[in-house]
């Protein structure tokens, strides 16, 4: 039986869009620049996280849940995703806007790529004025629409962009074609994977003078066309108690505004938990052991730890399991 509170080494990447935001208010030292992703867990091929602290200090991801198995991740979920961790979670810096893109839906992805699909959500952590989202499609359109005004160079007829501020939330489920803008900070939830198609990159070149390849053909068949009223998540944000995000088939997400200490117990789930922390401090404390998340630093707490101390002077946290 594993017994300790797990943290990993961030894997941070360089990316054409990054910025400093995650060295700057998010204190992850790095010597390179322009760091776009913190992979905070990871169990991506190339690039499965190290755990950081404690006994297990050292040891991957992938053989943590080789020998814990359902200990780590639950019985169901071990059921369903055997030994490969079933989420990637990040912090993301856009210091400039990313592609207008779009992820493949679980059938896709595995028909293509041998791949899980990729739904993931938004936590807004910091954001500069007039910073905007795109999100889906502001009218109803299908392929042949949505490819005349690609080829005319007019992508953004059809798309809908919203203002975001911090504490905005968007679930974005495989399919929904959006973009991160410019000036966003953002913590990222999603299916472990990594397939991404770029549908536009806005004529961007990269340091070497090359545009980056676009994947428009396979975009095409993976896009939902559909379009919604209103695509940020709406949840009432309670101190002191969960209050519900996002609760899809591939992750629960809750937010916590703790002001006081807070006891977590997860009796009623058959999954590990996860905390990242957007705002504050909090010290997670099990039996003889304890750890300090500030800004920008993410937790674990395996499925069989079922109660945990939460001290805190004021903090607030994404709660993350599956159900």
């Amino acid at each position: 039986m594993i017994n300790q509170l797990l943290r990993f080494e961030p894997i941070l990447k360089s990316k054409i869009w990054g910025g400093e935001k995650l060295q700057t208010l998010l204190n992850k030292k790095s010597d390179k620049k322009d760091i776009g992703e913190s992979w905070e867990i990871s169990d991506v091929d190339g690039d499965v996280s190290i755990i950081s602290n404690g006994d297990l200090k050292g040891v991957s991801l992938k053989d943590l849940i080789k020998e814990f198995k359902q200990d780590v991740l639950g019985e169901k979920v071990y059921h369903i995703f055997q030994e490969k961790f079933p989420l990637l979670i990040k912090f993301i810096d856009a210091k400039k806007k990313l592609s207008l893109q779009v992820h493949p839906n679980d059938v896709l992805a595995q028909r293509r790529h041998n791949s899980l699909g990729k739904t993931e959500m938004w936590y807004i952590v910091n954001s500069d004025k007039k910073s905007k989202m795109i999100v889906g499609f502001s009218e109803e359109t299908d392929k042949k629409s949505f490819l005349e005004t690609i080829n005319s160079g007019n992508e953004l007829e059809l798309l809908n962009i919203d203002y975001v501020k911090k504490g905005d939330t968007f679930l974005v489920p495989a399919g929904r074609i959006h973009a991160i803008g410019k000036g966003i900070l953002l913590a990222e939830i999603q299916e472990t994977s990594d397939v991404t198609y770029r549908i536009s990159d806005w004529n961007r070149k990269d340091v070497n003078g090359r545009k980056r390849d676009l994947h428009l053909d396979l975009a095409l068949d993976a896009i939902d066309y559909s379009a919604k009223s209103n695509y940020k998540a709406e949840y009432q944000k309670k101190k002191n108690n969960p209050s519900n995000i996002v609760d899809c088939k591939y992750f629960t997400t809750n937010f916590l505004h703790l002001t006081k200490n807070y006891t977590v117990e997860h009796f009623d789930k058959d999954s590990f938990v996860i905390y990242m922390c957007v705002e504050g401090t909090a010290i997670f404390k099990y039996e003889n052991q304890q750890e300090k998340l500030e800004m920008g630093e993410t937790i674990l707490i395996p499925a069989c730890i079922k109660k945990v101390d939460i001290i805190v002077a004021n903090a607030k946290l994404l709660e993350v399991y599956i159900k």
